[in-house]
């Protein structure tokens, strides 16, 4: 039962659900098994009364006996096998989406209104927890509150039918129960949901909010949406409380009516003392799975809510197709008419962008903030899609590429650089399983970002560990690790956004020698800069405003033309430019 079935291709919720079927299907054979057995004790006890009291009859009682030992044993073994199966279909979910829910919450949201991809792990925990849960095995079990109801119709009518009108009266609390719990359930997760994002993001600017004093405005806008979830939670646990209470009381008042309607019937001798007690035990039986499921109803309300959010995000994530294998590019990079619009946005961030870089060449990038420098950064690497026209690699779109396969053939040093927890050789060799190799290859990274002194400085070498955001290292080793990073590998084509911007001069003068070292052995470098330095070892430069190309060209003539022109300019790509000049 642990195998997958080898025809079924999971591709969604709904697909690994159905490659847990067979598992499904075990647990309700043993679920009738179980409930069969719970016969057992009802015909002990009408056996017991109706033939052992009346004849003394002692090897009777001890036949009984034994055989009431061993369906309770067997009974237990079942109840511990569906147990066992619950839990078998729980790591089974986990390991058929367990990679899914990850990609998705590691991917960057769409928008505002993809906030739930950012909580996917938490609804899929809940999810598992549910199909685990007692909730769902009484579930397995409500279907054979109809056998149950026949057993107290074959003791007598008025049992019966009393049974049944108790069956419905707990149906009729359940569903009362779902229409007054499943909205506030639901306003509870979309509470917490936004309220556990803002923490993060509050979280992560944390430095910049302990310096400017605002954590106690921030503090106070966390409690008060914290305060908002957890009464939301509350109101949905005082409805639970209220149907759970009322469906328990009312059915140990029908255990007590059934009992005392037995009891009026063994006195009028209509059935005897056995089927009373019998009566009643199977009364019991037959409405405590409806009672179970009025007090996990909360669980399973959340679990079907986990569900349709998490087919909702599973089922709009694009397919990842297979795609061929492109051999490793030289880095020639093109860009052709790309556009691209934010979620809201009035203007396009960047528009029809069009230029080439040839391989080995270094196009430096410069323009006033706000010009679309970094957006050019992220769709050069491929972190983000455009809207209109393609970005390509060596003639090859990157929405042809798979991703993990171009990360491999290029070097990225973003604004916020991005180092997360782990140990500094974990970072540069970007994860990548540790072996000889892999750490030959990211000391020779280091030695070529000028990094390899400053880490031997670190409390433990490459292995010191560093914080979330890279906390532990100041801005400028972090900058410097970043760049051991990008140059990993010795990738075809790197893209550095503001490379210098927490450098001093010594980190400067290594990153300039990490970029000439690069451009000889044939890297293709899209460097946006506000620094001179770095301009002045560039083949091209390309002036950005507003989003589109102003001017592109060789650095020498470009340089020359603002000289020429005057003015105010571009804003820091005249600044830079004539800063070179002068």
């Amino acid at each position: 039962m642990q195998g997958l079935p080898a025809h079924i291709e999971v591709k969604g919720l709904r697909s690994a659900l159905s490659a847990c079927k067979d598992i499904a299907v075990w647990a309700v054979v043993f679920s009738a098994g179980l409930n069969l057995l719970y016969l057992a004790p009802s015909l002990f006890m009408l056996q017991v009364y109706d033939r052992v009291l009346t004849t003394g009859g002692m090897s009777t009682l001890g036949l009984l006996g034994l055989v009431l030992t061993f369906a309770l044993i067997v009974l237990a073994l079942l109840d511990m096998m569906r147990n066992r199966l619950a839990a078998r279909l729980g790591l089974r979910l986990n390991r058929l989406l367990a990679s899914a829910i990850i990609e998705l919450e590691s991917s960057p949201p769409a928008g505002p209104q993809d906030i739930n991809r950012g909580q996917a792990a938490r609804d899929f925990d809940a999810f598992r927890h549910a199909v685990m849960s007692p909730a769902a095995m009484a579930c397995l079990d409500a279907p054979w509150t109809f056998v149950f109801v026949a057993a107290c119709f074959l003791i007598h009518p008025l049992i019966g039918i009393l049974t049944l009108a108790g069956g419905i009266v707990l149906l009729l609390i359940a569903f009362r129960h779902e229409h007054a719990l499943a909205p506030a359930v639901a306003e509870g997760l979309d509470l917490s949901t936004r309220y556990y994002a803002a923490q993060e993001a509050d979280r992560s600017a944390s430095e910049a909010t302990r310096a400017l004093g605002m954590r106690p405005a921030l503090a106070e806008r966390q409690l008060k949406r914290r305060e908002a979830a957890v009464l939301s939670q509350a109101r949905a646990s005082f409805t639970q409380a209220a149907y759970g209470s009322l469906s328990r009381f009312w059915r140990l008042l029908l255990q007590s009516l059934v009992l005392g309607a037995g009891a009026y019937l063994a006195v009028q001798q209509l059935i005897s003392p056995g089927a009373l007690i019998a009566g009643s035990i199977l009364a019991s039986r037959g409405l405590a799975p409806l009672d179970q499921i009025v007090g996990g109803w909360r669980q399973l309300v959340q679990a079907r809510l986990s569900y349709r959010r998490l087919t909702e995000l599973i089922d709009k994530a694009p397919p990842q197709p297979q795609r061929t294998v492109l051999p490793a590019p030289r880095g020639a990079l093109s860009f052709e008419h790309v556009s691209v619009r934010f979620h809201g946005g009035v203007r396009p961030a960047v528009h029809s962008l069009t230029f080439a870089i040839e391989a080995g060449e270094m196009l430096a990038v410069v323009g006033h903030s706000g010009a679309g420098k970094s957006t050019l950064a992220r769709l050069a690497v491929g972190s983000m899609a455009p809207d209109v026209g393609f970005v390509r690699l060596d003639g090859a779109s990157l929405l042809d590429w798979d991703s993990d396969a171009l990360g491999r053939h290029i070097g990225y040093v973003p604004q916020d650089l991005s180092l997360v927890v782990g140990t500094v050789a974990e970072n540069i060799r970007r994860f990548e399983p540790g072996s000889p190799d892999t750490d030959a290859r990211t000391i020779a990274a280091a030695r070529e970002a000028g990094a390899h002194d400053l880490i031997l400085q670190l409390p433990k070498a490459y292995d010191t560990e560093l914080g979330q955001r890279g906390r532990g290292l100041s801005l400028g080793q972090a900058q410097r690790i970043a760049l051991a990073r990008a140059l990993y590998g010795d990738p075809a084509l790197i893209v550095l956004d503001e490379p210098n911007s927490h450098l001093d001069v010594d980190g400067e003068a290594a990153l300039i020698a990490a970029l000439t070292a690069a451009k000889a052995r044939g890297a293709t470098i899209l460097a946006i800069v506000h620094r001179p330095s770095i301009v002045a070892i560039a083949d091209r430069v390309m002036i950005l405003r507003s989003g589109s190309v102003e001017m592109i060209g060789p650095r020498d003539e470009i340089g020359r033309r603002l000289m020429r022109d005057g003015g105010p300019g571009p804003g820091a790509g005249a600044a830079t430019l004539r800063a070179r000049e002068s």
